[in-house]
């Protein structure tokens, strides 16, 4: 008993844990905060969100595997993202509507991070579910742009941004082209792609980076639901993003069954 509440005592101190908690917490004040107030907390929340991932990536790939998940993730997010309101490629022409904080190249600065935020997490769900190399890269993509599902109709809901041509769309989801979900899914193939063949592959999937992934499909599905007046997105995206994250989740629990040591802390 004493070896396991010091086992869990080491992992709350952990940083990668700490910030996991504190995104979580930040991500339960927003639907409780007053409309005026969203604003900087989804700012604040992409924030802590990434902090978590880059602290979790550090501990488990050092300096340079964090250096790598911002380059390629950031830094190609950042392209895509400033490429995508210039030309309308790959996702659609769309426009920032500036209520997110200071832009570089046209894009918030928060927007790179948040794509940093889910790509480790998505990465960790795909080494999860498949071991060759296309299954990965297909299933690290699909996790990715899963996510969308939620985030788009939500930021454009609260005036983030806009779309001049949502049509055609999701089902249940009017607003948002399907043109964004493929060049998200394009843009993620890529992303998945260099960090899976550049960050060595563990066979225990990282605990924080599954916590992070697997809170934000149940919270997202809850809170689109009861908080957001979104019951298309939480419908559409509990199906698509659930179509990964479930398997996921019963995988850990079968592997954790098996083998507690498999789940890295």
């Amino acid at each position: 008993m004493a070896v396991a509440i010091s086992a869990v005592s080491m992992r709350t101190v952990q940083p990668a844990w700490v910030l996991v908690a504190a995104a979580i917490g930040v991500q339960i004040a927003y639907p409780l905060m007053p409309d005026g107030a969203r604003t900087g907390i989804t700012v604040t929340s992409v924030v802590v969100f990434f902090l978590a991932a880059v602290a979790d990536v550090l501990r488990v790939h050092g300096v340079l595997g964090a250096a790598l998940l911002v380059g390629v993730a950031g830094g190609g997010g950042l392209a895509a993202e400033s490429i995508g309101v210039a030309t309308g490629w790959p996702f659609g022409q769309y426009a920032y509507t500036g209520s997110l904080g200071p832009e570089l190249l046209g894009v918030p600065v928060v927007v790179p991070l948040a794509w940093v935020m889910m790509a480790w997490p998505a990465l960790v769900v795909a080494r999860t579910l498949a071991s060759r190399w296309p299954a990965v890269v297909a299933l690290g993509a699909a996790a990715l742009t899963a996510w969308d599902v939620f985030l788009d109709p939500q930021m454009v809901a609260a005036g983030h941004w806009t779309w001049f041509h949502p049509s055609p769309g999701l089902p249940l989801i009017p607003g948002i082209p399907l043109t964004n979900y493929a060049g998200w899914l394009l843009v993620s193939l890529v992303m998945m792609a260099i960090l899976h063949a550049a960050l060595p592959r563990d066979d225990r999937p990282s605990a924080p980076a599954a916590t992070l992934y697997l809170w934000v499909y149940f919270s997202s599905v809850m809170a689109h639901l009861v908080f957001f007046g979104l019951p298309g997105s939480a419908v559409t995206g509990g199906i698509l993003m659930g179509a990964v994250a479930i398997p996921f989740a019963i995988t850990l629990l079968r592997r954790r069954h098996r083998d507690p040591s498999m789940e890295r802390p």
